[in-house]
């Protein structure tokens, strides 16, 4: 009887592996970027991971980020994209006001071609998802946020049944090539909670409707917790965003493990079209995760009179 059953137990561990390894293979394969065409407009999205201050080593301490330094700023230069969202760009600790964000600081410092949108003074602006932008090729012409809560416009606030507060930032753009104007939508739901982030993401078709109705080129990004054909994608493709089919694996646990599909998402209005992409680029920088998402790449070309 014990015998049957390690031969059960080991057959259900054996069938379990061999799905884990179909399911990694299946999201796996890293696509090299090609050379971005002219008159196109590289759009990415990455999670990148808060800091916790207060941790002095371990994952996500302050060693860790210095561990990770390195590779991020590889990362960065590797994406080379005109425009880019972060999520979980934060360094926090109890009782901080968020005025440190060591990674936003660091990429800034390393990349003096780089200007960033959606940020301020964390009292009154959170800063913890913001818009980096080539400002040989982008003009900043405003910005704002939301939170996902039934008081969005109140700094901080969480109603939606989630585990922290959530928000969108964005910001909205001139290209200094063409003359035309767009926003960029950058959102960040909560994981932990479906109910959650279906409320979350009805409030941004709202407030992202009337400028996709007013004819207004409108891109949204981030991590969505969610794949293509799920609920809440379904209610942003409902505004008339098209979604970059991204294939395979967005977050890999950190340790390059590709067990699901996309969470992580580049979405467009009609008037800006896929050029090329989207990529994900999954690999290491320097021998080191940079942090546990893939950065999502894609080239579109704005097909709107300035």
């Amino acid at each position: 009887m014990f015998i049957a059953f390690l031969k059960i137990t080991g057959a259900i561990l054996l069938i379990l592996v061999a799905l884990v390894g179909c399911q990694t293979v299946r999201h796996s394969g890293n696509q090299p970027l090609v050379d971005q065409a002219a008159g196109t407009l590289r759009v990415a999205t990455y999670n990148v991971h808060y800091i916790i201050l207060g941790k002095d080593t371990g994952a996500w301490s302050r060693s860790d980020w210095e561990r990770r330094k390195g590779p991020m700023a590889s990362a960065f230069t590797d994406i080379n994209a005109d425009i880019i969202g972060f999520q979980e760009m934060e360094s926090f600790a109890r009782g901080s006001e968020g005025q440190t964000n060591l990674k936003l600081d660091w990429l800034l410092l390393n990349n003096p071609d780089y200007a960033a949108a959606a940020v301020g003074d964390p009292k009154v602006f959170p800063s913890t998802q913001p818009i980096l932008y080539r400002t040989a090729r982008l003009a900043l012409l405003d910005q704002g946020w939301f939170f996902f809560s039934d008081t969005p416009d109140v700094i901080y606030s969480s109603t939606f049944n989630g585990s922290y507060p959530a928000f969108t930032s964005w910001a909205a753009f001139r290209d200094l090539d063409s003359g035309a104007e767009f926003k960029v939508v950058n959102i960040h739901t909560d994981f932990g909670s479906l109910s959650n982030r279906v409320r979350s993401v009805e409030l941004v078709a709202k407030r992202i409707a009337p400028w996709i109705d007013a004819g207004e080129t409108v891109f949204a990004i981030g991590d969505l917790n969610a794949r293509i054909g799920d609920k809440v994608v379904d209610i942003l493709a409902e505004t008339g965003l098209e979604f970059a089919p991204v294939e395979g694996a967005t977050f890999h646990f950190n340790r390059g493990i590709n067990l699901f599909g996309a969470i992580d998402h580049i979405a467009a209005t009609g008037s800006a079209t896929l050029a090329a992409g989207p990529y994900v680029l999954r690999q290491k920088y320097n021998g080191e995760w940079p942090t546990d998402h893939y950065p999502v790449v894609a080239d579109y070309r704005l097909n709107i009179a300035p």
